[in-house]
């Protein structure tokens, strides 16, 4: 919701969104929240690929599956290592989520102040290391009151 308030803000532009939920019983539900129709199919199987390795887990009994190497060497040439994949799942517990945000471009100090509180761990992002941090910091402070 605050992702989709900044973007109808034009605080963020978002190029793509996808929230991965895995229920209590482990099942798992793609939610796009937002897909531009020009990229929509080189997307939607880069994204149904990740989350495909990631429920396949532990990169996933994949290593003498040629599917699995088809998998990985699909995620490898996107930029995704082995050890985000592993991460990525030991991460997606039941009753949680995932959030997948490719952003163009943010007001971040705007941004920031609306993200305060929100929770969450980055597992990956192309941020600085000092952006990361801070970020971090942000959603890990004391929700905004006001």
């Amino acid at each position: 919701m605050t992702l989709r308030k900044l973007q109808q803000d034009h605080l963020i532009d978002i190029e793509e969104a996808l929230v991965a939920v895995k229920d209590e019983q482990g099942e798992i539900s793609l939610l796009h929240s937002y897909k531009p129709a020009v990229e929509l199919t080189p997307r939607r199987g880069f994204w149904h690929t990740l989350v495909g390795a990631i429920v396949m887990n532990p990169v996933l009994g994949m290593a003498t599956d040629a599917r699995g190497g088809a998998i990985r060497g699909a995620l490898a040439s996107a930029g995704v290592d082995e050890d985000f994949l592993k991460d990525l799942a030991s991460t997606f517990q039941d009753g949680s989520s995932l959030l997948f945000v490719l952003v163009r471009h943010a007001e971040p100090d705007k941004v920031l102040i609306a993200l305060r509180g929100t929770g969450g761990k980055i597992l990956d992002t192309t941020l600085s290391h000092e952006a990361e941090a801070t970020l971090q910091a942000v959603l890990d402070a004391a929700p905004a009151t006001g």
